[in-house]
């Protein structure tokens, strides 16, 4: 394999164990891989659209992932085995994933938040956990999104450019994810909305 895996700035890098999980053989170029998934994403999104699930339950994220990248990685939709660049050690994400779908549970049963608020701090906490080999922004994008609609507000529109590709959007997404990471949410819920 090469290196046609490694992604955009502060994307998760693929090893070549995991580059062995690609069900698509034909693939053998970054933009091969980028249009495999975008058309499995964009399978996926049809399918969350029509869904009406629990949001905060582990086994809907895993299926939302795994709808979102199945047909590319064998690995879609399992926890991530192994330790990244960013998250939660491996053996410690069942139980960091399962506390934090509570504390959303809650945020939603007493509003602690505004509806915003709520689903922004659902995707952070979500790619602050990295529960997934790779896909973890898209999928937490998609799944903050579909909390908004729960919540009965408009999908975000995280910057009005594809946030896949190294650009100054990217970078803006990245510094807001990391203020949020020191519970500065000012940026990131600027950015969802502009």
């Amino acid at each position: 394999m090469t290196d046609i895996f490694t992604g955009p700035d502060g994307s998760t890098p693929l090893p070549a164990e995991d580059q062995k999980a690609l069900r698509q053989t034909w693939i053998a170029t970054r933009g091969e891989l980028n249009e495999a998934e975008q058309a499995n994403i964009l399978a996926g999104r049809a399918w969350a659209l029509r869904v009406h699930a629990n949001l905060t339950t582990e086994s809907y994220l895993m299926r939302l992932h795994r709808r979102m990248f199945g047909d590319v990685w064998s690995w879609a939709g399992k926890l991530r085995a192994r330790e990244t660049n960013i998250g939660a050690m491996p053996y410690e994400i069942a139980v960091k994933l399962r506390e934090f779908l509570d504390s959303v549970d809650y945020w939603l049963a007493h509003e602690t938040y505004a509806p915003d608020e709520i689903a922004a701090r659902f995707h952070h906490g979500l790619v602050l956990i990295h529960p997934f080999t790779n896909g973890n922004g898209r999928h937490t994008r998609l799944a903050a999104d579909l909390m908004c609609r729960r919540l009965g507000q408009d999908f975000f529109t995280w910057g009005g450019q594809s946030l896949d590709t190294d650009s100054a959007t990217r970078q803006t997404y990245l510094a807001a994810l990391r203020s949020a990471d020191q519970h500065d949410f000012g940026p990131l819920l600027g950015f969802v909305r502009s």
